[in-house]
Parts: structure tokens; C-alpha cells; sequence
């Protein structure tokens, strides 16, 4: 459990941030934006999720290994799955995912599809195994946020950067996607976070702050670990480069900015980091659930199919979907992501094999959701693991005040988690090699 004395400090600098940086409107760069209903994620529920992965199934082997690199543009991504929203959720799984790939296209055809599959898998278990770093990464935030707010020339190149005005095409197109669509292609990722770093020179926390309050797969491991990579400081001194021939190929020739528009010397940003990486922690314990108790269960968009977990008892006394989204940031967080995390919170608790109503809470002052689950009389909470990240940092005082209630929390973390993580303790490649291994111990080979 995180110590008191860090739940002070991160507290006090997120207050400081929201009351000196926040509260005028002229440091809140972008309006929400609603996601277009017509879009591959327009509805968040477990159906779409599976009609969307069976419309990708035929491409999961070759045609993706050749055409996954191609950046389309909005509404033009035929050639990725874009089912990475409805997976950060667990409206479908990883597995199942993976499991559709070998059924129609068998492991060598589709080694390419599943490998991109596991690398959310591995960003995933690696912060598991690394919490120090997510802690940085948010008192980093806060520190950037307050500089931020005293820093006019950084506050309007920050601006300009986020609203698509910065005169360089592609970028801007990229910005104005993520803001509309809730979805950015992951070469386009690549490519934004590059240049948002070496070429405007903005602060990487800021840059990932802004997917994290726009992308609808926004995952706090995936999106702060990437960021990292661009910035040579996942893989220590190894940067991204954005390049123009790249941008233009692999856009056909969409955006073709000249090489002069970007920094090609990349200076990598370890020197932020002068000690290096902290050492690899074990994994966090899990209690499991104790049916023999009263129990109330609280659904959270971490794993959105709980109607896996066998609820067979009697002791059940209440249940509620407990909303998120935003603890992203100290900052605005976009209304699309909002919405289609109550979408999919509707759809797990209809799925609910329980014979309560499911009640809404949210993630605010923690003694309101205590007090909602001493009044049902529970002794125990029953939820899907919660990751390292913003949830995990709110629990943490949320747990301290259940237990001071003689009430315990247990949680569903699933066989496939503890397959992969232990692997994730340096690069890929650990993992990557852990495949077969991983696939044969699942059932899937």
C-alpha cells in the first residue's frame, strides 16, 4: 500500500495545480468534443465489441502484417482494428481477441497481429512491476502544469500544439483527429509525440496528458510508457525520430512535410532521469473474494466482464458502477471519453449475473462511496483489479477508510494478467519471447 505521507504529497500538489492553473478558463485549451456515433466505437457495450472484432477477423493475418503502418486518416482505418478501446475496457479480452487471430489465420500468419496485442499487455504488467514510475509521472504533471501557468510563451505554444494552429500540417491533423474522433492511429501517436518533444520542445507529460484526456483506449500504462519510448527514457537513450519520408509513405503522400520542418537531432531525455530506472517490484497481492460474507460489488471500466466471475451466493447486497474517467487529469477530460465509459459501465452491469440494481457512483471525495457501502450492511467489496493508475492512486485512501470499517476489498484479476506480467520487467523482447509459452499455458495453442 502507498504511504500516507505520499497520499499527502500528491494531494497537496494536485490542489495547488487545480487552484493557481485551473481555475482561469484561458488555460483550458479545448472545448469537449462528442465522438461520432458512426464511428467503429460509437456504442460501448460487449455486442459491438465482438461484431467489430469479427468484421476484423479476416484481416488479422497478412493483410495487417503488410498494412498495419498506414496512417488513412479519420474514418479511413481499414487496416488496424481499431478494437483498442473496447480491449482497455474489457468489453473483449485479449485473449479473445488473440484466440479469433489463430482460428482464422494460425500462429504464423497472424504472429504480427498478436504481437501488437501483447504489447498492451506488457506496457500493462511493466508499470505493475514499476508504480514508482506512474507516481513521477504525476507529481511531474503537476509541476509542469504549475510552470504552465506561469509561463505565457510555453502556455501558448502548449495551446497551439492542442488546437491544431502550429502551421505544421500533419501535425495539426493528427490533433484535430485526436480532439474529434477520440482515435489516432498508432504510427500517428508515434509521429505527434516525437515532434511534439524534439521539434515544438513541450514538456512530454504535458503531450501525454493530452492523449490521456482525449483517447478513448487511453490506458494509463500504454499511454505514459509510450511517451516514454518516444522520449528515450522507456528504453534508456533510445528516442523515436519523426521523419518526413516516413510521415509521407506511410500517409501516401496525405501529410508530406519537408525534413526541415523536423528536429532530426534527438537529444534523448534521460538526463530527467539521472539515478535511471527504480528496481522491479513483485507484483501487488490480491485477496480473494470470500463468498461467506455480506458483499457488495463495484464495476469499474478496468474489466467490463465480470459476468466471468461466478456470483453464485446469497450474500450479495448490493452492487453499483463506479465512473472514473475524471481522474485522468487535473485537467478537462474530454466528454467523449466520459460517455463511452458510462456506455460500457450500462453494458457490464446489464451482464451482471445479480439480482440488485446497480447504482451509479463516482470516484470523487472517497468517503462517499465508504459511506454507500457501509450503509448496505457489506463487509466486503468484490471489483476487477485496479491497475496502477489514477484509480489506483484515489483507492488508496479508500481502502485505508474500508478497512478502519472492518471492511475488505478483494479483486478479480485475471489468469491472463498473471501469465504475461512476470515477463514484463525490461523490453519487449522478454516478453515476446514468452509467447508460445504464454499462448500453450492459456489454451490457446
Amino acid at each position: 500500500m502507498t504511504s500516507q505521507a505520499h497520499i499527502t504529497d500528491v494531494r497537496v500538489v494536485r490542489e495547488a495545480t487545480i487552484k493557481y492553473a485551473l481555475e482561469d478558463q484561458k488555460y483550458r485549451f479545448i472545448s469537449t468534443t462528442m465522438i461520432d456515433t458512426n464511428s467503429p466505437q460509437g456504442t460501448a457495450s460487449r455486442a459491438a465489441a465482438l461484431d467489430s472484432m469479427q468484421s476484423f477477423v479476416p484481416r488479422m493475418g497478412r493483410h495487417y502484417t503488410n498494412w498495419r503502418n498506414y496512417d488513412r486518416g479519420p474514418n479511413q482505418h481499414r487496416d488496424v482494428s481499431m478494437l483498442s478501446p473496447y480491449i482497455r475496457r474489457r468489453l473483449i479480452t485479449e485473449k479473445e481477441v488473440i484466440a479469433a487471430a489463430l482460428q482464422e489465420h494460425g500462429p504464423k500468419n497472424a504472429e504480427k497481429f498478436i504481437q501488437e496485442v501483447f504489447w498492451r499487455c506488457y506496457f500493462k504488467g511493466w508499470l505493475e512491476r514499476r508504480p514508482q514510475i506512474w507516481t513521477a509521472y504525476v507529481n511531474g504533471l503537476n509541476a509542469d502544469l504549475l510552470d504552465l501557468a506561469e509561463n505565457p510563451a510555453m502556455r501558448e505554444k502548449v495551446q497551439a500544439a492542442e488546437c491544431g494552429t502550429t502551421g505544421l500540417e500533419c501535425f495539426d491533423g493528427w490533433s484535430q483527429e485526436l480532439v474529434n474522433t477520440g482515435y489516432l492511429h498508432n504510427h500517428a501517436r508515434m509521429w505527434f509525440a516525437s515532434i511534439w518533444i524534439f521539434t515544438f520542445g513541450l514538456p512530454w507529460r504535458l503531450g501525454a496528458d493530452f492523449f490521456f484526456r482525449y483517447l478513448l483506449d487511453g490506458d494509463p500504462a500504454s499511454n505514459t510508457c509510450s511517451w516514454r519510448w518516444v522520449a528515450g527514457l522507456h528504453t534508456r537513450g533510445k528516442t523515436y525520430e519523426a521523419q518526413a519520408w516516413n510521415i509521407s509513405k506511410f500517409t501516401e503522400d496525405r501529410f508530406s512535410p519537408c525534413t526541415s520542418d523536423l528536429q532530426t537531432d534527438l537529444q534523448s531525455l534521460e538526463y530527467q532521469e539521472p539515478h535511471g530506472l527504480p528496481d522491479v517490484m513483485p507484483l501487488r497481492s490480491v485477496t480473494q473474494p470470500d463468498w461467506t460474507v455480506p458483499t457488495a460489488i463495484i464495476l469499474t471500466e478496468d474489466d467490463c466482464s465480470l459476468e466471468d466471475v461466478d456470483f453464485a451466493t446469497d450474500n450479495i447486497c448490493a452492487a453499483a458502477k463506479l465512473t472514473t474517467s475524471h481522474l485522468r487529469s487535473p485537467r478537462d477530460v474530454s466528454e467523449a471519453v466520459a460517455t463511452f465509459e458510462a456506455a460500457a459501465l450500462c453494458d457490464a452491469a446489464r451482464r451482471l449475473k445479480v439480482k440488485q440494481n446497480v447504482e451509479t457512483l463516482r470516484a470523487d471525495v472517497p468517503t462517499n462511496v465508504v459511506n454507500w457501502v457501509a450503509s448496505t450492511g457489506a463487509r466486503q467489496v468484490v471489483m476487477p483489479y485496479v491497475p496502477t493508475g489514477p484509480l489506483d492512486d484515489w483507492m488508496t485512501e479508500t481502502r485505508f477508510l474500508l478497512q478502519q470499517r472492518g471492511i475488505e476489498i478483494a479483486e478479480h484479476r485475471r489468469d491472463w494478467d498473471a501469465l504475461v506480467w512476470p515477463h514484463a520487467t525490461a523490453g519487449f523482447f522478454k516478453v515476446k519471447k514468452k509467447i508460445p509459452e504464454i499462448l500453450y499455458k492459456s489454451g490457446l495453442l
